[in-house]
């Protein structure tokens, strides 16, 4: 009789921390990170049961709601998950609560310490807070203020406090901020979330290297000749102008995001795996970082904005037609720019950077190609040898790829470029969980790993001043290029990489 196999990959791999006592406030709950991110995630984080019997959540905003007007429109966008599992969310939404609190008025929090207290007592969370600044950025300091004053960040280890990005527009207001928010408490409670660093995949990048002795001997400038970051979306800049018109892609994907990814990449091996060990490898990645031309920054990047294109039954507009983006716009939305890394082990490896809106595939990944073989003693069937690379897939396909040559078939020596792939969804059975669920267990742990550190934040906004001063100043010396809605960009990137006798990957 033939027994069943079964793929001992997907037995019993999940192993998750389970969160203690703890009551998460969001501010700034009637946005949308809010309904669409935040109450999803602990919602997947509760049917996971790793969250606590002794959690509650409430939502602070300046809107005059109820706690069943917040369960109620926090219901709305969990339609799906709601009716799979009715009774979990009828459990998970008796733990909801609302408080219409303005961070700007002391009297409101002071209300709302009182409210923390009841519900310390109705749930017995023990006086473990975790406070989320889903606010307009401008409200970052203000807000992270007025929860020291009312003394709700005193004890370092039962609060803390959570900080979207961007933190800052440039080196001067985020090393203000770090300021700011370092009065209000220990570095150790402040929490700078980048929603990347919680993607499995960004995070399987150091296990790739560290756990696999085939890696980490050829992870380095001996063997590798280039390096690619992408962070590509399809979609435009939706209902955001009013956000994006002040930022561009500079500031919203390259600055956090993308250098996230080039330090987890290029840092070297900590000493021991614990978040300061990982945190001091990042930040001196980013310290070593520098523009790939810094007498002449503007030769080094690319700056693009995407106009109408799609087709005749599904057109798109451009940019400059978007609703709220002022008609004569120069705001970048697509950066593909060169840096180096002047350190032992990856001086004079180049590393490209781009990111952008409208293009013609979604994902974000990293690419590490190798160096030629000093000798082609084969032809290839498809014309000349292609360099191995490693494909580190982020999204929306999580996994990792090898590119390398083979025996095409025939009587002929001939190669041929072949891949060989693993997918996170085929070999565990479950595709990976969103950033924002890691993060926010993460965070009520109090586990500062994946997040950023205040001087990692500092030396990212060091490294692009001299872009940013450009585009402020001088923005004639770093011209938008426009580009064709669902294209691969402006062809000025293209010939960025071509100076090199490069090509950017197109899946």
């Amino acid at each position: 009789m033939n027994t069943p196999t079964t793929n001992p990959l997907r037995i019993g791999l999940r192993q998750e921390r389970v969160v203690g006592p703890q009551c998460l406030i969001i501010f700034g709950a009637s946005g949308d990170l809010t309904k669409r991110k935040l109450v999803p995630a602990l919602f997947k984080l509760y049917k996971q049961r790793r969250l606590p019997s002794e959690f509650a959540l409430i939502g602070c905003a300046r809107r005059q709601w109820d706690d069943e007007e917040f369960r109620r429109r926090m219901a709305d966008s969990l339609v799906g998950p709601i009716k799979e599992d009715h009774q979990s969310w009828k459990d998970f939404s008796a733990r909801m609560y609302y408080d219409s609190v303005d961070l700007q008025r002391k009297s409101d929090l002071v209300k709302l310490s009182q409210r923390l207290e009841q519900i310390d007592r109705l749930h017995a969370t023990h006086g473990n807070r975790t406070f989320y600044l889903s606010v307009s950025p401008k409200f970052y300091g203000s807000g992270c203020e007025a929860i020291a004053e009312a003394g709700l960040l005193d004890d370092p280890k039962r609060s803390r406090v959570i900080i979207e990005k961007p933190f800052g527009r440039d080196y001067g207001s985020a090393k203000e901020l770090n300021q700011i928010v370092q009065r209000c408490g220990k570095e150790s409670q402040i929490f700078r979330i980048d929603h990347y660093l919680g993607k499995e995949t960004v995070q399987n990048i150091l296990v790739l290297r560290f756990a696999n002795a085939i890696f980490e001997p050829i992870w380095n400038r001996n063997f590798i000749s280039s390096v690619q970051i992408s962070a590509t979306e399809t979609v435009g800049i939706e209902d955001r102008a009013g956000y994006y018109e002040t930022s561009g892609a500079l500031r919203d994907m390259v600055q956090n995001h993308l250098t996230q990814m080039l330090a987890i990449t290029a840092m070297e091996p900590p000493g021991h795996f614990d978040p300061e060990a990982i945190r001091n490898e990042k930040a001196k990645v980013l310290h070593a970082a520098r523009l790939g031309d810094e007498l002449e920054p503007w030769k080094c990047c690319v700056r693009g904005q995407y106009v109408k294109g799609g087709t005749k039954g599904f057109p798109l507009t451009g940019y400059r037609e978007e609703p709220g983006v002022d008609p004569n716009s120069t705001t970048e939305t697509y950066v593909a720019l060169k840096l180096f890394i002047d350190n032992w082990r990856w001086q004079g490896v180049p590393f490209y950077l781009r990111t952008g809106k409208r293009l013609a595939k979604r994902l974000s990944e990293v690419v590490l190609t190798f160096r030629e073989a000093p000798v082609h003693l084969f032809d290839s069937a498809g014309g000349s040898p292609t360099s191995n690379q490693l494909i580190l897939q982020i999204q929306p396909e999580e996994g990792a790829q090898f590119r390398f040559e083979v025996k095409a078939p025939g009587s002929g020596m001939k190669s041929r470029p072949v891949e060989m792939g693993f997918s996170y969804e085929d070999c565990f059975g479950e595709p990976s969980d969103e950033g924002y669920v890691r993060l926010l267990a993460d965070s009520m742990l109090a586990d500062p790993t994946l997040f950023t550190r205040c001087d990692e934040v500092e030396a990212a906004w060091r490294l692009y001043t001299p872009l940013l001063e450009i585009i402020e100043d001088s923005p004639w010396m770093l011209p938008i290029h426009q580009y064709e809605s669902r294209t691969w960009g402006p062809t000025a990137a293209d010939e960025l990489l071509a100076q090199d006798s490069l090509l950017w990957r197109r899946p």
